[in-house]
């Protein structure tokens, strides 16, 4: 389907792309609507306590529709997101623009740079799996390093030098 998707001219495959995202991610969205439901009967309460799905629920309830449209430039991250807007039950009014807008620029990116990534790593997987573990391992420890100091950076207290510091 990949190679059929890359034949295609630029905007023809950014549509079919978007339409794609349309229905995965809005299919999503009418599941954890569902799973809502049935919830309160006590049906799916595991899946309600995953971290994952307890984190991006937090986030969906703090920040809404714009978490939403960001998530689609994550990879794992846009379907919990969009689960969560189901789940916690973002009305249609806020979601439907955060998905139109999200999946807007998820389809840009994968019509145009994302296959090219994909399709270049694949290719470097034929030639060299190990090359290929290689540089997912490398990507991996790039973001690692780049949450870490997030995280760290924020932990960070105030030096003795900070005049802010001091008046308090």
């Amino acid at each position: 389907m990949m190679d059929w998707v890359q034949s295609l001219p630029l905007l023809a495959a950014a549509g079919f792309l978007y339409l794609v995202i349309l229905l995965r991610a809005g299919g999503t969205y009418a599941l954890g609507r569902g799973a809502r439901k049935a919830a309160d009967r006590g049906r799916v309460a595991a899946l309600l306590e995953r971290p994952r799905v307890r984190g991006a629920t937090d986030l969906v309830n703090r920040w809404g529709a714009p978490v939403v449209a960001l998530s689609f430039l994550t990879v794992g991250f846009q379907t919990a997101a969009n689960a969560a807007a189901g789940l916690t039950g973002m009305p249609l009014r806020r979601y439907l623009p955060a998905l139109a807008i999200g999946g807007l620029a998820w389809a840009i990116i994968y019509a145009t740079v994302g296959l090219v990534v994909v399709l270049g790593w694949l290719e470097l997987f034929w030639r060299s799996p190990w090359a290929a573990v290689a540089v997912l391992a490398l990507v991996a420890v790039i973001v690692a390093l780049l949450v870490l100091r997030r995280r760290w950076g924020r932990r960070s207290p105030r030096r003795s030098d900070d005049p802010v510091a001091r008046t308090r």
